[in-house]
Parts: structure tokens; sequence; C-alpha cells
């Protein structure tokens, strides 16, 4: 199958995918027929490099460049200047160590792979945001699809009804599905303890009355859309709003963002904090087939007063992170589960005034765990000061082709934008992180 072929999707594949503004949200359906990461990772060459064995993807975004020094990457030999007060932890694997906020973390190191040899030359956020969820640079003439919209437009859904794509808590300067439809693009959560609002029918309308009000506009629409719907991208998507949300709002699968239905006592393992109902969240949309669930949490943008910052929010994604391995492990998804852990840059290693960290692209770490990922490792290495990679220097592009082989999806697939600009998941020249593979 050829770049062109992906590119032409047929009348009955585009309304079974949805991603519309309806009831003050975007809806996104079932996804593409295209592709299947069951087939896909049939391939032996994706089985032996490791791939395919991800069908979902849970991708914690720290917003604001989290500080890898006190965190993944901890010097404890460094002078004090670089590593102030963080004092470096021992965890469950011989070797590696974590910043002493992630003690929870530090006991399933077993599980996760530490990649602490991240670089890239975009030091602002909105530009390093962009570049870690794209694998390209942002450029004024296009938008690029985040590896979220990569992943709902080349899998087959696990379930009709919910979309593939969803966003947590998610800040300004997400990409979203850039250049590719709608559809494509995430549905937006806000606070995960409320779950999605205004999906339910008013209580004033009865389902007769509801349904004669959807023939009404299905009859008004009806001139208009045979002129404009198969010709403008928007119009499409506006247009086929009411279907995917009407499905979604009788299915039996909208309990899964009732937050409500988890026992207290599993609720308060994550923690009180909305991200870490996020995260819990992210943990009952995957259990329902939803295939990509980003759960962002802002705030590290440590200028000034990185420690004591540092204290407040580091224990906040330990537990989350940590109550999240649990969960996946004991329900038996994590092996199809891939965690991911990212930030769209470090921290200077060299303490500022006022006892802050500034914006450090050079070097850098995430994580990832479950869906195939090797535990127990540390993937490349940074310099006794954390301020330079000295050893397998990963970019963004690599990230998200990382992503893609866990996935079973090729990271080296060519789709082209409406400009019939070739691109990949993998950026132009991304390839996995082998070693990170079992």
């Amino acid at each position: 199958m050829n770049a062109n072929q992906l590119n032409e999707l047929s009348r009955r594949d585009f309304l079974t995918r949805t991603a519309r503004t309806c009831f003050g949200l975007t809806i996104a359906g079932s996804a593409s027929q295209l592709f299947s990461p069951r087939a896909l990772a049939a391939d032996p060459a994706i089985l032996k490099a490791g791939g395919g064995k991800a069908k979902h993807v849970i991708y914690l975004y720290m917003s604001g460049g989290m500080t890898h020094i006190d965190t993944f990457d901890p010097k404890p030999e460094a002078p004090s200047d670089v590593r102030g007060p963080t004092k470096a932890i021992n965890t469950n694997v011989d070797g590696i160590q974590l910043g002493h906020c992630l003690p929870m973390l530090a006991k399933h190191m077993d599980k996760v792979a530490l990649i602490r040899s991240l670089s890239t030359t975009q030091g602002a956020h909105e530009q390093g945001k962009y570049l870690m969820h794209t694998g390209y640079t942002q450029r004024g003439t296009i938008e690029h699809p985040s590896s979220g919209s990569w992943v709902s437009r080349l899998s087959t859904p696990l379930n009709d009804t919910l979309p593939s794509f969803v966003l947590v808590g998610g800040g300004n300067g997400h990409p979203r599905s850039g250049f590719f439809e709608p559809q494509y693009g995430p549905l937006p959560v806000g606070d995960p303890s409320q779950g999605l609002r205004n999906v339910k029918q008013r209580n004033n309308t009865d389902d007769a009355s509801f349904e004669r009000q959807l023939s009404l506009r299905e009859e008004l629409d009806h001139d208009f859309d045979a002129k404009f719907h198969s010709g403008q991208r928007n119009v499409r998507a506006y247009s086929d709003a009411y279907d995917s949300a009407v499905k979604l709002m009788h299915s039996k699968d909208l309990e899964a963002f009732d937050l409500s239905r988890e026992k207290a006592d599993t609720r308060a393992a994550y923690g009180s904090d909305r991200f870490a109902q996020g995260v819990l969240l992210a943990r009952r949309l995957v259990e329902r087939g939803v295939r990509f669930v980003e759960v962002e949490y802002g705030g590290f943008d440590w200028h000034s007063d990185n420690f004591e910052q540092m204290e407040e929010k580091i224990p906040v994604l330990d537990q989350a992170l940590s109550a999240l391995l649990t969960d996946l492990s004991a329900k038996g998804l994590l092996e199809e589960t891939l965690v991911v852990v990212a930030t769209e840059f470090g921290r200077s290693p060299k303490i500022a005034n006022n006892a802050g960290r500034n914006h450090f692209p050079k070097a850098f770490s995430c994580l990832m765990a479950g869906g195939g990922i090797k535990g127990g490792q540390a993937y490349g290495a940074t310099d006794e000061t954390a301020s330079n990679v000295i050893d397998k220097k990963v970019g963004a592009e690599d990230f998200n082709a990382s992503i893609a082989h866990a996935l079973g999806i090729p990271f080296d697939l060519v789709l082209n934008s409406p400009s019939k600009r070739p691109f990949k998941m993998g950026g132009k020249e991304g390839k996995p992180m082998a070693e990170l593979f079992v």
C-alpha cells in the first residue's frame, strides 16, 4: 500500500471516524481500517526488533521543562552549585539512581527505561513542545500532526464509540491533528474529575423530541451537505458531529470518563491532584480501548525556587506514575500499554540566581515503560554535570519513531500533506531506540 492509497479515505471510513465540535467538545470517532496494528506487528522485521507489542499509549507530558538533574539523571558527585540539595537515591535496579523526590518510582525501576540522552536545539517552550510532540521543527507554513494523531490516523479502533485519542488537561501550543483531518485530533478533557461535560440529553427533551430535532437538522442541511460536504474539510468535520456525539451519548462506554465509579482507595492511591486523577482516567480509558491518552502536567518552568517547587510537584508525579505502573501490572495491561513521561527540555545544570534553573535543551531525560520496553535500564548518558550527552544521543525524531515502533506502526511510512509534501511519524530522519525493546 503506497502513500497515495493511504491518503484516500472512503466515504464509509470517513463517516465512522469523526472529530467534531459539538456540545462544546471535539468528538473523535472510530479509526480508519487502513491499518491494523495486529497485522503490522506480525511483520517479522518488527517483531524481531521488539516492536508491535503495544496497543495503547499513556503519554504523561511535563509542560514547562522538567529538571532532569533533579529527577531522572541525578549527579551526586557534581559540585554543589550543580546538584544543589538534591540527593540521589537507589532504585530496585543496581546502578540506577533517581532524585530523592521519586522514592515510589524507585521501586518500579525494573519496569522502566530511563532515556538520559535527549538533545534538541529548541530552547523555547512552544517550539520545544511542538518538536517533542511531532518530531518536526515548528514552521509557519505547515502544522504537523502530533504523535497521538499519527496513532489515531494509522491504527484500527479497539472501540467503535470512544475516540482513539484523548487529551487531558492540555494547554495551548499542542499541535493536535496538524494537517490531518480534524477527526484524528484529540477529544479534550479539562477536569478529569468532571468527566465529559455537556454530553447528556437535556432533562426537558425526551427521546422522541430529540430524534425529531436530528431529523430536522438533516433535512435543513441536506442541500448544503450535498454541495460542500465532500470538498471542505471543516464542513465535513462539522457535518458529522452529531452522528458521533449521539453515538457516544448513548454508549455504555461513556462510563469510562466517570471517576466516581472507581473505589475511593484507588483514587487515593493515585493522589488528589488534577493531574493524578487524569492519570487514573487514562488507565480507565485504555481499559475501554482508547489508543492514545495524553495527560499534561504543567508548571515546571522553575527559573527561581527550583528546589522548593520540586518538593511540591515531583511527588505528585511520583505517586501517580507509580500507581499507574502498579495498576497496569495488576490488570495485565502493562505489556500492551506504552507509558511515556516526556517534557520539552531540561533545566540548566548550573544553578542560577534565586535558586532557579533555566531552559536547557542540550541534554535532558524522559522515560518509557511497558509496551515491549525492556525495563531496568538507562539508555544513553550525560557527563558528570548532566550538561552534555556523551553516549547515544537521542533526538525528538527518534523519540517519536520509538513510540511508533512500540505500536507496530512503521516509523518511516510516508504520508503526504495536502500540499503533497512527505512526512513520517519518526520525523525526517528519526529511528527507534532499538536497545529499549525486548
